[in-house]
């Protein structure tokens, strides 16, 4: 079952529909399908076309109900003008604390209250920050509903229903919602070349290979351990680490421990040397963390923003 709730900075946020997956049907044809690369980071792109079997919507207490065909309640949520905003001027690491880390639906309003974009994301948080980062001219507030459960029919249900408020009040899109606008398109920044801690397997270390490993990570701010390359992670868990530290926007250093040829013997030498026996592993200011699961948890109660400004 998915809930879909209003989010509000102040008060615990309640819990408005449920919704059975197994009734869901596909996105209809008024929205195209979502970015392949990040599904949830992008909003769908309104076309001209609406078909008939489409849904019923009701309006109820301030609310919208939105059902499909066979009369199966989608969702429910507030109405985008009834949806407190959150104002995004103040210092990024006490904002991170008021935003969710959770699946949603989000509205972009400029510094004037214009509504800039309406977007969908895994991790709100995360995707408010981003744009705030990138497009800090256009970030003056954001209202938030949350989802409870990652669907995307549900997600695309939601964001449905505040994009057709806001046209039947302005007779169009939000600007950022435009076909060919990617103004609120996460960037894409050139990635950094994985660590090498050797220059080869055929040359002859002069320092023992775990004296090397503690220069690295204690001289820098990040070192994540990692199955792969940066670019080409081999295990879900790298992965997972990899995105976490790319929404979160911070700057870290990789190191690939299956790399024989420059890092030969680093994987096993690696379970000495942080007492952790499986990876990845990641480092922050010479302290490890932790792997996947430790960092996702962190990630979902708010706490790697402190992490990793408490010292920028």
């Amino acid at each position: 079952m998915a809930t879909i709730t209003g989010f509000n900075a102040h008060t615990p946020s309640l819990h408005i529909f449920n919704v059975t997956h197994a009734m869901l049907s596909s996105p209809t044809s008024t929205i195209s399908a979502l970015a392949k690369k990040h599904p949830l980071n992008h909003s769908p792109k309104l076309s001209n076309s609406q078909p008939a079997h489409f849904r019923e919507k009701t309006w109820s207490s301030g609310k919208y109900s939105s059902k499909r065909e066979g009369k199966i309640i989608l969702c429910s949520i507030n109405k985008l003008a009834e949806t407190e905003s959150i104002p995004l001027e103040e210092n990024p690491r006490h904002l991170a604390e008021k935003l969710p880390s959770a699946t949603g639906v989000y509205a972009m309003h400029d510094k004037n209250g214009e509504l800039q974009f309406i977007g969908i994301s895994r991790m709100v948080s995360n995707s408010v920050l981003s744009h705030i980062r990138d497009v800090p001219e256009l970030c003056g507030s954001v209202k938030i509903a949350l989802v409870d459960a990652p669907d995307r029919a549900a997600l695309t249900d939601a964001w449905k229903l505040w994009m057709e408020e806001h046209i039947a009040v302005n007779g169009k899109v939000p600007p950022g919602n435009e076909s060919g606008n990617n103004t609120w398109v996460k960037k894409q920044r050139q990635a950094k070349p994985d660590l090498r801690l050797t220059p080869g397997q055929h040359m002859q270390l002069t320092v023992p290979l775990e004296q090397l490993i503690d220069k690295l990570v204690k001289e820098n701010e990040v070192v994540v351990f990692i199955k792969g390359s940066r670019t080409a992670p081999q295990c879900g868990f790298s992965h997972k680490v990899l995105t976490i530290l790319n929404e979160q926007g911070v700057d870290y250093e990789s190191v690939n421990v299956f790399d024989e040829e420059y890092n030969p013997g680093l994987r096993e030498t690696m379970k000495v040397y942080s007492g952790w026996p499986t990876f990845p592993q990641v480092f922050v200011r010479g302290e490890l963390i932790g792997g996947a699961d430790i960092l996702s948890e962190m990630a979902e109660k708010g706490e790697l923003q402190d992490l990793f400004r408490v010292k920028k």
